[in-house]
């Protein structure tokens, strides 16, 4: 199996990072943080001494924050239930400046709750002012933990914005977390492969793609 990428040690990232929820999906991406050396605050609504030892077996990189220290995070990947979104969009009355990756999937909610939009379109009025990208939802945990790099290629991600600025952001972070990043477009154009509603899934859902380099 390929080692995972690694960072350089020297380089220096200009933006922080932070994960909200700090479940099966939540841990998954902190190890992706750790395995490639680029610092991340989790948080959940509970005290970060409840799973302080948690993020620690996970990588000195990985700090235990409260709600409102990993909200300001400039790259705040959202992974809760879908559920959730709104209570969390409540810590701060204005999220302009921050991107939010909406990890959630709202398989099970009526179209009709979500006014007939995509999910990701709900999840940014709720979080007012943010710059939106639905990323790194269609893979199971269990795949999405796995070495991204796979026979001689890279595990994909999708990506999907109405913010082009923002989607290329997050790609090059996804790139550096050892992913190949591939951007659908916005959220209701592409975008609805990778959102679901009722009891529908996108249909790139699933999917396990790998990227063979040029």
């Amino acid at each position: 199996m390929a080692a995972w990428p690694k960072s350089d040690p020297n380089k220096e990232h200009s933006m922080n990072y932070a994960i909200i929820g700090f479940g099966e999906i939540g841990r998954t991406l902190a190890r992706a943080f750790a395995r490639s050396g680029i610092d991340v605050s989790v948080a959940t609504t509970r005290d970060p001494k409840r799973f302080a030892a948690d993020a620690a077996a996970i990588g000195p990189g990985v700090t235990p924050t409260t709600l409102m220290q990993a909200a300001e995070a400039d790259v705040i990947f959202l992974a809760v239930r879908y559920a959730a979104h709104a209570d969390v969009a409540k810590a701060l009355p204005d999220w302009t400046g921050k991107i939010i990756v909406d990890v959630t999937n709202a398989y099970g909610v009526p179209s009709s709750e979500l006014g007939g939009q995509p999910s990701a379109k709900v999840v940014a009025q709720a979080f007012h002012g943010a710059r939106v990208v639905k990323g790194f939802n269609h893979l199971v945990s269990a795949v999405l933990d796995q070495d991204p790099a796979v026979h001689g290629g890279h595990r994909v991600v999708f990506l999907a914005s109405d913010d082009e600025a923002a989607a290329t952001e997050v790609a090059t972070l996804a790139t550096e977390l050892g992913f190949a990043p591939v951007k659908l477009g916005g959220f209701s154009e592409g975008g609805l492969l990778v959102q679901a509603h009722d009891d529908r899934w996108g249909h790139l859902i699933f999917k396990d793609l790998v990227k063979f380099d040029s």
